[in-house]
């Protein structure tokens, strides 16, 4: 059975910048969606907007993985589904274990992308005792105290973390220990971790709150007079 332990993607190791990184994952959605459509090819600036970049930043990025187009044809899709799949480490079976199975757990662990993008959800975990037992997403909640023997049966490096706040470090330290390699946290909490792991956070609080901001300043921008200007404030 492959393993996440035993396998690393290569990306580090062949010095791809951590930005290119980050926009692989949507070169991947776009090329499958048109692999869906049995698309054979698409050029670098049809790639480009489905991904929401530009196209020379996209030729760039591809540059790091050795994958050069065809003038006039451009790239094929079905390769650089695999070549990009490879080098996000996709083409093998990661094991991840979720803990915190409350609402935003239980949603997670029903989300059907996981076994399609190569990942498979070996447990989940929580510490209210009258949750473990239930079936969530067709599994058994196991209790956090099985924590360890999870990780070292199902060889999980792959963990995500949807606790309250004030539980998340305590639940990341075990699963450091354990010898998790890297995580995925949904927690309103900065996570302190130690040197080769790696934390992803997700905060959809944060993103809301930037939001607000683009909208408050659009609403600001309306209010302007005719010519630019802001209004100057009366006097109270």
């Amino acid at each position: 059975m492959a393993t996440g332990r035993s396998h690393r993607p290569a990306t580090r190791s062949r010095g791809i910048p951590e930005a290119t990184v980050a926009r692989l994952p949507l070169y991947l959605r776009a090329l499958t969606a048109l692999s869906e459509r049995s698309v054979p090819t698409v050029s670098s600036e049809e790639l480009a907007a489905a991904a929401g970049v530009n196209s020379a930043k996209l030729r760039k990025d591809f540059s790091y993985l050795g994958s050069y187009g065809t003038r006039g044809v451009g790239y094929d899709v079905e390769y650089l589904v695999y070549q990009i799949s490879r080098e996000l480490g996709l083409t093998q079976d990661w094991p991840v274990v979720i803990v915190g199975i409350g609402n935003l757990g239980a949603a997670l662990a029903n989300y059907g992308g996981f076994a399609s993008r190569g990942f498979r959800v070996a447990a989940l975990l929580d510490a209210d005792p009258a949750i473990a037992g239930r079936l969530v997403a067709g599994l058994p909640v196991r209790h956090i105290d099985e924590l360890e023997t999870i990780v070292a049966d199902s060889q999980v490096s792959i963990g995500v973390i949807a606790t309250p706040a004030g539980a998340a470090q305590e639940v990341t330290d075990r699963l450091v220990a354990a010898g998790v390699t890297s995580i995925l946290n949904f927690a309103p909490t900065v996570l302190t971790v130690p040197d080769g792991v790696d934390v992803r956070k997700v905060d959809l609080s944060i993103e809301l709150q930037i939001l607000a901001f683009h909208e408050q300043r659009k609403a600001g921008e309306d209010r302007q007079e005719p010519d630019g200007d802001v209004p100057a404030v009366m006097p109270a």
